[in-house]
């Protein structure tokens, strides 16, 4: 049932899918539906919980290897976030472009999940600024920015990726181009090199 409504959800939106199509493609009837979910808006929440869990324990378990070094947990975390979201498109269009439209519960719901991924990002860039000797000032300044900015170009990469009907990247592919677009930059800003503007 929640995979039928799911996939209702990311092709047509939450306004446009019918719980009569949704009963439909599950095989069910629609009473059956309401049986177990009261309403519409029930229903969506379901979704939105699950889809929200299940992209979080991805990107938890590609990171979860302490032993390896930030930049590895990184690109496993990265990699596990891009085969979630190619593998599960549907629902990532009802967690990065439906949810957020529709109402404060169900935007507070992907919000969450995006601060715990946050929170982890920012761990990891924590280490490295630790490692590095870096002065406090960026640890508890910069640090946090950039966790947010790296999070926020993965989601965008995301849709990109997802986007694109012919060569679509592998989820390395996507990972890759997304450690050379923040890591390169990263090591350098730990070395201490700053961009300045020019007036």
């Amino acid at each position: 049932m929640l995979d039928a409504a799911v996939g209702a959800f990311g092709r047509h939106g939450y306004r446009a899918a019918s719980m009569d199509d949704i009963a439909e493609a599950a095989g069910v009837s629609k009473p059956l539906v309401y049986q177990y979910l009261k309403s519409k808006d029930d229903l969506f929440t379901a979704c939105i919980d699950r889809e929200a869990a299940a992209l979080t324990k991805a990107v938890l378990d590609g990171t979860r290897d302490q032993t390896l070094p930030p930049d590895q947990q990184l690109w496993n975390g990265l990699c596990a976030f891009f085969a979630h979201t190619a593998a599960h498109p549907d629902g990532w269009t009802v967690l990065h472009q439906q949810a957020p439209g529709e109402g404060e519960t169900f935007a507070g719901v992907v919000a969450g999940m995006r601060a715990e991924i946050v929170a982890l990002v920012t761990a990891l860039l924590g280490r490295v600024a630790q490692d590095a000797g870096c002065d406090e000032g960026l640890m508890d300044r910069e640090v946090s920015g950039l966790a947010h900015a790296l999070v926020g170009s993965a989601e965008s990469l995301a849709v990109w990726a997802n986007s694109r009907e012919e060569d679509r990247p592998s989820a390395k592919e996507t990972a890759a181009t997304l450690m050379n677009f923040c890591w390169a930059g990263l090591e350098g800003l730990m070395k201490g090199a700053r961009w300045t503007p020019s007036r």
